[in-house]
């Protein structure tokens, strides 16, 4: 199965309450077989979660990049947030029921089970944009 269409599978799951993240409603939904469903998205937290995942797609700056960031951020802005080099956002993705594995610690702060997605932005890509 082509890897977007896993993926999406996971990610319908993932966003979706009660009946509506039932293995037979997402896969109606997908055209697949209700076994695939959770076939599907073990393999999806798996790669997610794999090193090898994280080495290619999370990439953090070096030194020089940090600096380059932090001059740009205190020339094109307030000079105080020259440190401010980094921004951070996310958002809280509930699922559908308390995993089973370490459960206690998907708890959120608004009494749900839930995975927070952070997405980490440097002024960096600011800079080339402006170019």
């Amino acid at each position: 199965m082509p890897v977007e269409q896993q993926l999406a599978i996971a990610l319908y799951r993932f966003g979706h309450y009660g009946n509506a993240a039932s293995t037979m409603k997402v896969a109606l939904w997908a055209g697949v077989g209700f076994g695939t469903v959770p076939l599907v998205t073990k393999r999806v937290l798996k790669a997610l979660n794999s090193e090898r995942f994280r080495r290619s797609s999370v990439q953090w700056p070096n030194s020089a990049a940090k600096a380059t960031a932090k001059a740009w951020t205190e020339e094109a802005s307030c000079p105080a947030w020259r440190d401010g080099w980094l921004m951070v956002d996310g958002t809280l993705v509930p699922l559908f029921m308390r995993p089973a594995f370490f459960g206690n610690t998907w708890f959120d702060r608004k009494s749900n089970y839930s995975m927070n997605v952070q997405v980490c932005f440097l002024f960096q890509q600011l800079m080339s944009d402006a170019k």
